[in-house]
């Protein structure tokens, strides 16, 4: 005789306007455990980043190591460092508008300076070869009365377009994997999230 399955409790609305107390407990339980996943389910998606060399000298992953390698040797903290790996992991899902998708996971985690170079990367680092696309490579400069703009520039400088080096230092995904877990600590009392 086989065991029962185990039942998953779920909520037992059919439209949120119907939910209870109780249900919004259920879903809280389960919304923190999505939480604790989610170093693991960035660190995935980031290695789908492997072996997509898309015409670059090195692959997405290996750009983006060697980006966060590049910040971490220039003592730059933990969280600067993990913006710096996780800034391109967008490239697969959202290649017209990757920038926010590592804005988006970045967001609750880090300061608003992060978030806003991460989210405004791409038209920075356009300065670099808009120009030989047909595009105007000063479109950065539509950002220069913001605060965080020096910040984005010298990220794009220092890190973000010097990482492309087929024999450049990287160091590999394990070593970063601690940061991230640090930095990706989420409140899982919170629900859904804030604009």
């Amino acid at each position: 005789m086989s065991a029962e399955p185990k039942t998953e409790s779920r909520a037992s609305f059919h439209q949120m306007k119907n939910g209870t107390r109780e249900d919004w407990a259920i879903i809280g339980s389960h919304h923190a455990q999505l939480c604790e996943g989610l170093a693991d389910r960035t660190l995935a998606h980031l290695r789908l980043l492997d072996g997509d060399y898309g015409g670059f000298a090195v692959d997405r992953l290996t750009h983006s190591l060697q980006t966060a390698t590049l910040a971490l040797r220039d003592d730059r903290g933990e969280d600067y460092v993990v913006a710096a790996l996780l800034h391109d992991i967008g490239d697969t899902l959202a290649p017209n508008n990757h920038p926010e998708v590592g804005a988006a996971i970045l967001k609750p985690y880090v300061s608003e300076e992060l978030h806003w170079i991460v989210k405004h990367h791409g038209i920075f680092q356009g300065y670099y070869f808009w120009h030989h696309i047909g595009m105007d490579r000063d479109a950065r400069d539509a950002y220069r009365d913001n605060p965080f703009y020096d910040s984005c520039a010298e990220f794009c400088e220092l890190y973000d377009q010097a990482a492309f080096e087929p024999e450049g230092e990287t160091i590999p995904l394990e070593e970063f994997e601690p940061m991230v877990r640090r930095v990706l600590v989420s409140d899982s009392a919170i629900l859904g999230g804030t604009e």
